[in-house]
């Protein structure tokens, strides 16, 4: 068998070959035409080229395998009754006196860029007692509870977390504003939350923006059903997993004067008090020298 330039150059000798042929017969007035006599003898002139070069016919060919891989099915499975995860958004160290700690916020998320003016809100630090506030249920949706989720949203990214609950900004309606995806771009606003069914449990390392810096287990429920209202008003129901399900029921406990760090033993608690005081007492400290002293 000849290579593939040997073949086309035999085809295009025949068929310069029979174009000469065809353009002395059309000279002599014996042709139909030259372009119509080329078109029909030129497909003949190939084949007989690529007969000559042993080349096989397309129909004996063989079609390059192409391979599809399966795309796996997503089955939704119920959480088994102990599951175990850790968040790894958020880089822990140890500290001397045996606290989990971390960052001052609980999760690693970029500042969100938005074309519309929002403000960044204070957020309570425990043991801030207006974070024990039990909140109201939200009765009026309108101009001012649409800005008051922006601003919530804005703080929360900006701190950076994946939750916020009102109570933590001193608004005490149940209000709750989560965004656990990746790509931080599916938002989600619960506003007067009812949990309606739970399953399973789930252990995680949980941290909290109102006890930055504070990480430790929590068991709770692996999977939760919500009721809840979106910002117009309108109900609707959501089944929670994981991660989702696990701040979706930390926030809750926030409307209902409920912090973290009361799943943990009272002596934990004192050595978290102790140190978060601590910790405020030097960032005033550092604040107070970096102020230039009036001459």
């Amino acid at each position: 068998m000849i290579g593939a330039g040997a073949a086309g150059a035999a085809a295009l000798d025949a068929v310069a070959g029979a174009g000469a042929a065809l353009g002395a017969a059309d000279a002599a007035g014996l042709g139909g035409g030259g372009i119509t006599s080329v078109c029909a003898v030129v497909p003949c002139v190939l084949a007989q080229a690529a007969r000559s070069a042993d080349i096989p016919p397309a129909s004996r060919r063989r079609a390059p395998r192409i391979f599809f891989e399966p795309m796996a099915a997503y089955n939704v499975m119920k959480a088994p009754r102990v599951r175990r995860f850790r968040s790894k958004l958020c880089i822990r160290s140890r500290s001397p006196d045996g606290l989990q700690t971390g960052p001052s916020r609980w999760n690693h998320f970029p500042h969100r860029d938005s074309k519309i003016p929002m403000a960044l809100k204070t957020i309570l630090e425990f043991p801030d007692p207006r974070l024990r506030t039990r909140a109201q249920p939200v009765t009026r949706f309108d101009a001012g509870l649409h800005r008051l989720i922006d601003d919530m949203f804005e703080t929360m990214y900006a701190a950076p977390g994946i939750g916020l609950a009102a109570t933590q900004v001193d608004v005490h309606q149940r209000i709750i504003v989560i965004d656990v995806s990746e790509a931080h771009n599916d938002p989600v606003v619960l506003i007067n939350p009812e949990i309606m069914a739970r399953e399973g449990e789930a252990s995680a390392e949980e941290g909290c923006l109102s006890v930055p810096g504070i990480f430790d287990e929590v068991k709770r429920a692996g999977r939760v059903r919500v009721r809840a209202q979106d910002r117009t008003g309108a109900v609707f129901e959501r089944d929670c997993e994981e991660l989702l399900a696990v701040c979706v029921q930390h926030e809750m406990d926030h409307l209902e004067g409920k912090l973290f760090v009361d799943y943990l033993s009272s002596l934990k608690r004192d050595r978290i008090r102790k140190r978060l005081e601590k910790e405020r007492k030097a960032r005033a400290q550092r604040r107070a020298e970096a102020v230039p002293q009036a001459l």
